[in-house]
């Protein structure tokens, strides 16, 4: 009997083999336009390896346009979806490739976006069925980025507004899904709790505090990793900000692994310092 390749896909995907990871989104060039100069593309993703990021994620075009060697053992993730900060409607995403296009590119796994509470949300569903339908005869992960989006939320923190989106892409297919931190900070372990798959949190802290301190909380509260673009690729020290970001991942500060203790009241002391930084921030 052949076996699937996803679980070795999903490997490459932890360079710890912890099966958590650290990825850096590079799809913002689609939706918002350049993140560095055109000959600037290879030092940048040269500095996220160094710093050891286990994979990035890009448009298929842009996966074209590096020499494979540059990414080493970091994993190659092929986004799907896209939509620019141009169209009449910015939430509403559309397919722009495919699993076996990403397949012939060589990539470890593809990501889908869905936008819950978008007007489009219906046929961002149905996509990212078939991409999980595609997915499973290929044997190719998907992560699925699910936000809440549109004119039909109220509360994109909500923890259980959140614990439904997690929910919405296990059930879907996803093997992995990235969303929006709650806050308070304590109640992302609800969504965590909620989700039959890893939980990946995305982006940085809501009011800019620092990245570090953020990524432990988030850790912390049983998140399986962070996804974080920006807030790297517009750094001055991308390199260096990895590497910090890394050993909060993969748990190399001397913990063991383990991660922060927790508190009498569930919470652990880094939870409760991040809680109490961006209280208030919605």
């Amino acid at each position: 009997m052949l076996k699937s390749g996803k679980p070795f896909r999903l490997r490459r995907l932890s360079l710890a083999g912890d099966d958590r990871h650290l990825l850096v989104p590079l799809d913002h060039s689609v939706s918002d336009g350049p993140i560095v100069p055109a000959g600037q593309w290879d030092d940048l993703l040269r500095a996220l390896v160094a710093g050891g990021a286990d994979g990035i994620i890009v448009h298929k075009g842009r996966a074209r346009a590096f020499a494979p060697e540059i990414l080493g053992n970091c994993a190659l993730v092929v986004h799907l979806s896209a939509s620019t900060a141009r169209a009449a409607d910015v939430d509403a995403k559309v397919l722009v490739g495919d699993v076996e296009e990403a397949l012939r590119l060589g990539a470890d796994a593809v990501s889908v976006h869905v936008n819950i509470g978008s007007d489009t949300e219906a046929r961002q569903l149905a996509d990212l069925g078939a991409v999980a339908r595609s997915c499973d005869t290929w044997g190719m992960p998907l992560i699925a980025m699910v936000y809440p989006r549109g004119p039909r939320i109220e509360n994109p923190r909500d923890p259980g507004l959140l614990a439904h989106l997690v929910n919405v892409a296990a059930d879907l297919g996803a093997d992995m899904v990235k969303t929006s931190v709650a806050l308070p900070l304590d109640r992302m372990a609800e969504v965590v709790a909620n989700s039959p798959i890893p939980v990946l949190a995305a982006g940085g802290p809501p009011d800019g505090s620092d990245l570090v301190e953020y990524g432990t909380a988030v850790m912390a509260s049983g998140c399986r990793g962070l996804a974080i673009g920006r807030r790297i690729f517009s750094d001055p020290a991308p390199a260096s900000l990895v590497s910090r970001l890394s050993a909060v991942v993969h748990g190399g500060s001397g913990d063991g692994g383990r991660g922060p203790a927790a508190r009498p009241d569930g919470m652990t002391d880094d939870m409760a310092q991040y809680s109490t930084i961006v209280a208030g921030v919605a």
